[in-house]
């Protein structure tokens, strides 16, 4: 076990103070049951099967489910009538937004006293005024940011990843109410992460992780510390998580004020006018805390890492990739680009020499990069709860093999005084969630008295989550999941949001929707079938059917055919209710006057047979639509990425129907296993009469020979 800081009494009151302890009522002090529960009796119930590419959720009081598209969308789920309404895109907001390898839209939140203020939180990234691609040189990606060039032309890639609250009006973000509270700077025009969770504790106070903004792909799998003169600093993480000044690769923590802006709570890592310092930090050294999770009851966070892509350990470089899990219950430096722990230093590495002149010293991290803003000598580095690799681990060999991608849950709390039928048992409490993006895993953990690893178990063993992305308990007590899905950068077809109930005595019945035909010109008449509908209780079901998605039902028949009138895009959606009251939903969706694009995409070398593929290849390809509308080649997007195991990292992207790209593998994935090149190509059509674009995709994955 590695060494953790033990809180004293003393310590403990301070952190009482500094992150809002509270005393346990007789509901929330509720003693777990021993048992198990029968993993039978949980059960996965889709919400919305088509949520776009899905980044991030927040569940209201009332149930509702907003939830989050990279791409802009925000839609939410609303339990009464089952439809998913679009509450907002923000490709249409005042301040637009920009898209660039992992950037769009983000994180999402409820505030605390949404009852009475109706404001929701949004991480996000403003288009401003960076370069994108031009489509009329297709040979050229401006949006692409130099790897190496001058202050001059990196600074038009300087922009920022943005904090604000709008209010949620009816089922609608009002853009006109929008309060900006904090722009975190961005490197643009280069990848990669961006982080983005927002919670609050009992106090009110806001927490926000924010990614390293640092790329990888040159670096050998190991820390990217490159401060050469002429190189992009998005190459160099000590700018940004080994920055004392600097807002990135850090847990913040800001008190938000009525009218905007924000305070700083006490407590934080830095006091208010310390020099070369943020007082926003709360925990620092962080790569990636995509995910993390504010504890009701003891204001502690629970915080999960990326790891680095290195398969294994270099004497002259550092440690293998390892992700990171951990109890934040005080301010802290946890290492990054440093250390991964206190006796795991990486070496003090010279891009321009590739010499080590060796290890970083944890208990006393020196940054002395060009780029460096802050103090020069940083706070010790702090210590993660959960260590672990792509192999099996000695220490906790439950999180089994495979990728990294750790992600931080929320604490389950058992009230005795929620009645809800869906509610998860007693047997959960207090027991912090961790889920694995590319394992598929949803653990529960047991912590001792001084945040130690008692017990790792699976949550749901019966259930599959496809990539869990987010993942919140809500009022109900139940657990609502944002699934990504296998692939990459798109809508996928295992992409949902759902619920996982814990079933008592009855279970929610399944619904099944289908239409003869789903695009045509109006007027347009449509059979719509609920076949294949089941209820494992075999129970009585109550049909209602909202043919266009407006809250209102159309037809209470099983099977209603339905004659649409006017041109538009119509979510038509069925909600299925048994005699107990339990319901789901599902929809599909209708297209009259427009039709989607089909797109097909044809590479040279081609995926099966023909001329072998191998890295450092140039790789042609050609884009052919068929659209019902005059087909713009400008409108076509090819991007290029790195497929590693079941996620990718967006390397380029071009436009129009013809171009080539040349491959290549970054340092960081060398020698990796299960690397593929990715090409996916989009097209989103210009339809008349102010009917909705629709869009198209297909994707090609080369395998190398080599």
């Amino acid at each position: 076990m590695r060494n953790r800081r033990i809180v004293t009494l003393v310590g403990a009151a301070v952190l009482a103070g500094a992150v809002g302890l509270l005393p346990l009522s007789a509901a929330q002090a509720a003693r777990p049951d021993s048992t198990p529960p029968d993993p039978s009796d949980f059960q996965k119930v889709t919400l919305n099967d088509r949520p776009g590419e899905p980044m991030a959720l927040a569940v209201l009081p009332d149930r509702r489910v907003l939830h989050t598209a990279r791409t802009g969308e925000i839609r939410i789920h609303d339990p009464r009538s089952g439809v998913n309404f679009l509450a907002a895109d923000m490709k249409k907001s005042p301040a637009g937004l920009y898209q660039h390898d992992e950037e769009g839209v983000q994180g999402i939140a409820v505030d605390p006293d949404f009852a009475k203020n109706r404001w929701v939180y949004l991480y996000y990234s403003p288009r401003l005024n960076t370069p994108v691609d031009d489509p009329a040189t297709p040979g050229v990606n401006e949006g692409d940011a130099p790897q190496f060039g001058t202050p001059a032309d990196f600074a038009k890639y300087k922009g920022v990843t943005r904090l604000s609250r709008f209010k949620l009006v009816g089922n609608k973000l009002a853009y006109g109410t929008e309060q900006k509270i904090l722009d975190v700077p961005a490197d643009r025009g280069i990848c990669c992460h961006v982080g983005g969770k927002i919670d609050f504790d009992r106090k009110g106070n806001l927490f926000l992780s924010t990614g390293d903004d640092s790329n990888p792909f040159s670096s050998d799998g190991y820390t990217p510390i490159d401060d050469r003169p002429d190189r992009n600093p998005a190459y160099d993480a000590r700018r940004t998580a080994g920055n004392t000044n600097d807002l990135r690769g850090k847990v913040l923590r800001i008190k938000v004020k009525q009218n905007g802006g924000y305070a700083i709570p006490k407590g934080n890592l830095f006091t208010r006018g310390t020099p070369k310092t943020r007082p926003e930090i709360y925990a620092m050294g962080l790569r990636n805390p995509f995910r993390f999770g504010v504890d009701d009851r003891t204001g502690e966070l629970y915080v999960g890492d990326y790891s680095p892509d290195a398969r294994t350990a270099n004497p002259g470089r550092g440690p293998a990739g390892q992700g990171r899990w951990m109890v934040i219950d005080r301010p802290a430096n946890y290492g990054w680009p440093f250390c991964v722990t206190q006796d795991q230093p990486y070496q003090d590495y010279d891009f321009a020499t590739q010499t080590s002149s060796g290890p970083f010293d944890c208990a006393k991290p020196v940054n002395d990069s060009r780029h460096n803003t802050g103090r020069s000598v940083l706070p010790p580095v702090e210590d993660a709860e959960i260590v672990y690799g792509y192999g099996l681990s000695e220490e906790f060999p439950e999180l089994g093999t495979g990728g990294i991608g750790p992600m931080g849950g929320p604490a389950y709390h058992y009230d005795k005084r929620n009645k809800a039928q869906n509610r998860w048992p007693a047997y959960f409490d207090g027991k912090p969630l961790f889920y694995e993006w590319t394992r598929d895993q949803m653990k529960a953990i047991t912590l001792g008295k001084h945040n130690e690893i008692r017990k790792i178990e699976d949550a749901i063993p019966s259930i599959t989550t496809d990539g869990p992305i987010d993942v919140e308990f809500g009022p109900d007590g139940a657990l609502y999941v944002l699934e990504y899905g296998t692939g990459y950068f798109a809508e996928l077809p295992e992409a949902q949001l759902s619920r996982i109930d814990f079933t008592r005595g009855n279970r929610t019945p399944e619904p099944k929707a289908a239409a003869d035909v789903t695009n045509g010109t109006s007027p347009l008449t449509v059979q719509f079938s609920s076949a294949g509908t089941r209820d494992a209780d075999g129970d009585a079901l109550r049909y209602a059917w909202d043919f266009d998605a407006d809250g209102t039902v159309d037809s209470r028949k099983a099977n209603p055919t339905h004659t649409f009138d006017k041109n538009g895009v119509y979510d038509a959606t069925l909600k299925v209710t048994d005699s107990t009251g339990r319901s789901a939903s599902v929809s599909v969706p209708v297209v009259v006057g427009n039709k989607a694009p089909v797109v097909s995409l044809t590479t040279d070398p081609a995926p099966h047979g023909g001329t072998p593929f191998h890295w450092g290849d140039t790789v042609t390809w050609e884009v052919t639509v068929t659209d019902d509308q005059p087909v713009d080649c400008s409108k076509v997007t090819v991007s290029f990425i790195l497929g590693h195991d079941t996620h990718g990292h967006p390397l380029s992207s071009s436009t129009g129907c013809s171009g080539s790209f040349v491959t290549f593998v970054d340092g960081g994935h060398a020698g990796a296993d299960n690397l593929r090149a990715v090409f996916n190509a989009t097209y989103t059509d210009t339809p008349p009469d102010g009917l909705p674009p629709l869009s198209g995709s297909a994707e090609v994955a080369l395998i190398p020979a080599d």
